[in-house]
């Protein structure tokens, strides 16, 4: 087995809750991976849950009227897109 990114890698100790590392134990066994590599896993997910990242999810601004539209102006406009993806005389 190729262990080169053992190396990469910190130890750490935790505290955990008896019933979660029951659960992590079942799932290690039924998924025929090691109990450390879900923690991993899970560990990861809760990093990348808390990033904060350094750009904005959308640095995009779009024209708009500047407030929310109202339930029938979105239908009008979901309207009028069909119509303009469909063409004249097609039945939508």
């Amino acid at each position: 087995m190729d262990y080169s990114w053992y190396m990469s890698m910190k130890r750490t100790n935790v505290y955990a809750d008896p019933e979660d590392l029951a659960i992590i134990k079942e799932a290690a066994k039924r998924r025929g991976i090691s109990e450390a590599e879900i923690i991993r896993q899970g560990i990861h997910l809760a990093a990348m849950a808390n990033r904060v990242w350094d750009e904005p999810l959308f640095s995009r601004t779009f024209e708009g009227p500047g407030r929310t539209p109202s339930k029938a102006e979105v239908q009008d406009a979901v309207v009028d897109a069909v119509r303009r993806e469909t063409g004249p005389g097609t039945a939508a």
